[in-house]
């Protein structure tokens, strides 16, 4: 059974060996979310699809706007969980006063979830993965190992966070991000390596949390937190509890938020969007302040977006408090969202039904994932035998437009691919789109 006070460590990673220095004005956990929310990598989420094409003369969420109502949920969650403890485990708050530190925790941690999603959404996963089980990545299968390979078949946003916040880029320093050891855990939503990942039976191996590149840094941060380990070969941890917060605020989120992208699109009308919301709002009073004290859709629809996401902020703390014991045990084998009483469940469940039908399908949401196949594959056919080879001369010059701090020393092919797909998942949809015309003819650059 996992506990609490190994749990929450205020260990930074790769500065193991520095003293903690009490700050008055700043938390460690605070410092993990300033941080994240000063990086290149969180930046860049501006310009990064989350599930409509990004906007033109209507605003709808991209990831760092996602991120940042992930990070204000996550953060509500975890301080009701902590007023919990407080006024029902005064004796637990004694033993780990960090505990008070936990809606921080979860904070930090949304704010990095979707850093390693690469650009156009999950398109853009899929798009890496094809490159290598049907493009030309293909002739690439016996240069590496097979534990390799699958993470290249399978590309992972959730592990490519990780890389990004431990990996040692070229100039950065080993330390550069140095997140505590609790905020990196929170992170990793399924941890375990590629090869136990895509098994829908466990909630820990549905896709997988790290590369083979990080599996040594992972253990490290998995053996010094004392999770629960299920298995060494493949490695295979069970979760740091908190990861059911994060993961409850990221799919209140883009659940109750896509469908008020949907209502601004007009995807869905306000009656539409009010059926599905309404039901989650769990107050008498709300139908009777949307006929009285609003005109506008638009902010009817806000309030009941509000109205939704505080039940359900409140029910799933109330999940997770509950399901303590068997969360530390490692037996809780479902999400909070999917755990919520009726008749919640049946509203959320209208939700994701209708949001598939919907919204994930609407034409300009499939458009957006065409292009983002083509291009992410005509980036990938490009770079990676040029990096791989870098022995003619268009070759070289393809490698001098790859940043160094994206470059390796490393002559094996597996880590000279990573090296390629770190740059190239790192772009925004519009750098991604302007450099794949650049590349291939299709536009011409301007001297800058």
């Amino acid at each position: 059974m996992m506990d609490w006070k190994h749990l929450i460590s205020n260990k930074r990673f790769g500065q193991e060996d520095r003293p903690v220095y009490a700050d008055r004005a700043r938390s460690d956990f605070q410092k993990d979310y300033d941080r994240i929310i000063f990086s290149s990598p969180f930046r860049r989420l501006q310009n990064k699809t989350q599930v409509f094409p990004l906007p033109g003369s209507i605003f709808v969420h991209n990831r760092l706007t996602h991120s940042l109502e992930v990070a204000s949920v996550g953060r509500s969650l975890g301080t009701i969980f902590h007023n919990k403890v407080q006024d029902e485990r005064p004796d637990l708050l004694k033993e780990v006063p960090l505990i008070s530190e936990v809606g921080n925790i979860v904070a930090a941690a949304a704010l990095a979830h979707d850093l390693g999603n690469p650009a156009f959404g999950h398109s853009g996963e899929a798009a890496i993965s094809r490159y290598f089980t049907d493009g030309d990545g293909k002739k690439y299968q016996d240069k590496v190992s097979p534990a390799q390979w699958k993470d290249l078949i399978h590309f992972e946003g959730n592990a490519n966070a990780i890389r990004i916040l431990t990996h040692p880029f070229n100039g950065k320093g080993n330390d550069s991000y140095a997140l505590t050891y609790s905020t990196l855990a929170t992170i990793a939503k399924y941890p375990c390596a590629s090869i136990a990942g895509k098994n829908k039976s466990f909630i820990n191996r549905k896709k997988y949390g790290f590369f083979q590149s990080e599996q040594d840094s992972f253990r490290r941060i998995a053996d010094e937190l004392q999770l629960l380990k299920v298995g060494d070969e493949p490695i295979i941890y069970h979760r740091h509890p908190l990861v059911y917060l994060l993961e409850a605020a990221d799919d209140i989120c883009y659940s109750i938020i896509d469908l008020e992208d949907a209502h601004r699109l007009k995807i869905l009308s306000y009656e539409e969007v009010k059926s599905y919301l309404l039901p989650l709002a769990n107050s008498n009073s709300t139908e009777a302040r949307l006929e009285t004290d609003y005109d506008d859709n638009d902010a009817k629809v806000g309030l009941l977006r509000a109205k939704a996401i505080n039940t359900l902020i409140i029910n799933c703390t109330q999940i997770f408090f509950d399901k303590q014991e068997l969360i530390l045990k490692g037996e809780f084998n479902q999400s909070l969202t999917e755990s919520l009483p009726s008749p919640l469940i049946e509203a959320w469940k209208a939700i994701e039904n209708i949001s598939v039908e919907k919204i994930y399908n609407y034409y300009s949401v499939i458009e957006k994932e065409v292009a983002g196949y083509k291009v992410m594959a005509g980036l990938l056919e490009e770079f990676v035998p040029a990096f791989i080879h870098n022995d003619t001369h268009y070759y070289k010059k393809l490698v001098k437009l790859i940043p160094k701090q994206f470059l390796t020393d490393k002559d094996d092919t597996y880590s000279k691919i990573q090296s390629v797909l770190d740059f190239v998942s790192g772009m925004t949809d519009l750098y991604a789109v302007e450099l794949y015309g650049k590349i291939k003819g299709l536009s011409f650059p301007a001297i800058r």
